[in-house]
């Protein structure tokens, strides 16, 4: 059986290229999974406390237009 290396080396080159943009692909969705995911939850209430929900207002002037975007892909609507 004749292995050819230069062939040999062009598809070690190919898996190691693969590889290397999927590490990247996944590590810039990960960043925007972390950017768009809610704000984490304080700790849970302990006792007979209630955590009062407190949301975010209809007319929402206060929110540049980069926070509405995030909150746009948050909830999918």
């Amino acid at each position: 059986m004749i292995i050819s290396v230069p062939k040999t080396l062009r598809r070690l080159l190919f898996i190691v290229i693969f590889v290397a943009l999927s590490c990247l692909f996944y590590n810039i969705m990960d960043l925007l999974h972390s950017w768009m995911g809610p704000v984490p939850d304080p700790d849970i209430p302990e006792g007979s406390a209630v955590r009062a929900f407190s949301g975010i207002q209809p007319g929402g002037g206060a929110m540049n237009p980069a926070e509405r975007l995030r909150l746009y892909y948050w909830y999918g609507e």
